[in-house]
């Protein structure tokens, strides 16, 4: 179980992006975290927390986080592709998780917190294929990249209360330990991809 629980209601979404837009879907880990990442990269929309990768109907948090589906924590994002390409995003999603950590991240641990691309094209699979395959060949990593790479199906809306958890609970301590760490490493290698508002934030 994450230390990042309450339920409520989760929806079924199928985001639609305006026209010029397109979608990411990504698990990294508790969603609180990966979500504040995708929300300061600067062509990046919108970025929301869900569930995906499994096949129950209208999961919770409370049986996620709990390992009762086959769902992870995931993020969706609606970004801009003139401002943002989907290789970007997929660059700063392998320096904000540990790729080579199999069912969890960090202290998080089980099937539900695992790490994955979801693709929605073709183009985004080879894409993600591509990078495995080069971080898997740089020598940077000891162990073998533990991300999988799936085929987009459904997404279900986390709990309201999870929305913009990062900048409605600073004081978190799972967000003073765990998140903000991650976006400092944005910060740190792609700091030309942060929004100006963000640059100067704590």
């Amino acid at each position: 179980m994450s230390s990042c629980a309450q339920d409520g209601q989760t929806k079924l979404v199928a985001l639609e992006a305006q026209e010029g837009d397109a979608i990411a879907t990504f698990a990294g880990g508790c969603f609180w975290c990966t979500e504040a990442v995708f929300e300061r990269v600067v062509g990046v929309k919108d970025v929301y927390s869900g569930y995906t990768g499994g096949k129950e109907e209208n999961p919770t948090y409370r049986q996620v986080s709990y390992g009762k589906t086959t769902h992870t924590e995931a993020i969706q994002i609606i970004y801009d592709p003139e401002i943002i390409s989907y290789q970007e995003l997929l660059d700063i999603f392998f320096i904000s998780h540990y790729p080579t950590q199999v069912n969890g991240q960090g202290p998080d641990r089980g099937a539900q917190y695992r790490a994955a691309v979801f693709y929605h094209d073709e183009a985004q699979k080879q894409a993600a294929e591509s990078t495995i395959q080069k971080l898997a060949s740089s020598g940077k990593y000891r162990d073998k990249i533990a991300t999988t790479v799936e085929p987009y199906e459904k997404f279900w809306m986390a709990e309201d209360y999870h929305q913009d958890y990062y900048e409605l609970n600073p004081g978190n301590p799972y967000i003073i330990q765990v998140a903000i760490p991650k976006v400092k490493k944005l910060k740190k290698y792609f700091p030309d991809k942060v929004k100006p508002k963000y640059k100067v934030e704590k």
